[in-house]
């Protein structure tokens, strides 16, 4: 039996009928990829981080109102075991904000450029360097809120007993959001550069 013989050259002949639907479904199953995921959630971490260090120093002394009183620990139960950790120091009060700030802003750039590589990573299923700064910045937002807020402020500066500046919950969102990207940026479903299509 004779095999039909495919056209040569760039000009094959008029599109099959069914390419074009075929084509929107691959890129509607293409959006619901891994790679995507992690793009939109370091994307959705990028502008928290991004606007909680606008907010800080547009508006300084809100937050600052905060570190002052987690530090000086004027609103805990004022145990006198406990209350020689109290930092107050408006000097050691206001260098640890702004150490914060500086924190939150380094993260900020980091995911922000982050979010550059996974945008550009899709088009070339490249996403090592998207990864890479995706780990820097998530971590770093990991360490703030969990080793800063949680650990320190909640634990050392007993945090936990204030009524009236208590982050705590706020802090263990912003963990969760962190650790949860973290995950999805490490999935194995996300290609590596080279691997080959299916």
């Amino acid at each position: 039996m004779a095999q039909a013989r495919r056209p040569t050259g760039t000009n094959s002949g008029a599109r099959s009928p069914g390419t074009a639907p075929a084509t929107r479904r691959n890129r509607l199953l293409r959006l619901g990829a891994p790679s995507v995921a992690a793009t939109a959630l370091t994307a959705t971490v990028a502008l928290y981080m991004t606007l909680v260090a606008f907010g800080n120093i547009t508006d300084f002394g809100t937050n600052q109102q905060f570190v002052q009183h987690v530090l000086s620990m004027d609103t805990t139960f004022k145990d006198p075991d406990v209350m020689w950790r109290a930092v107050e120091s408006p000097a050691l009060q206001n260098a640890a904000y702004v150490a914060v700030i500086v924190w939150e802003t380094l993260a900020a750039v980091v995911l922000l450029a982050a979010t550059w590589f996974w945008i550009t990573g899709l088009r070339r299923d490249a996403y090592d360097r998207a990864r890479a700064a995706s780990t820097v910045g998530l971590v770093m937002v990991l360490l703030l809120f969990g080793m800063g807020f949680l650990a320190i402020g909640g634990e050392w500066f007993a945090m936990w007993q204030s009524s009236d500046w208590n982050g705590l919950d706020a802090a263990a969102r912003n963990v969760a959001l962190a650790a949860f990207t973290l995950l999805v940026v490490h999935l194995p479903g996300v290609r590596r550069p080279g691997a080959e299509r299916a």
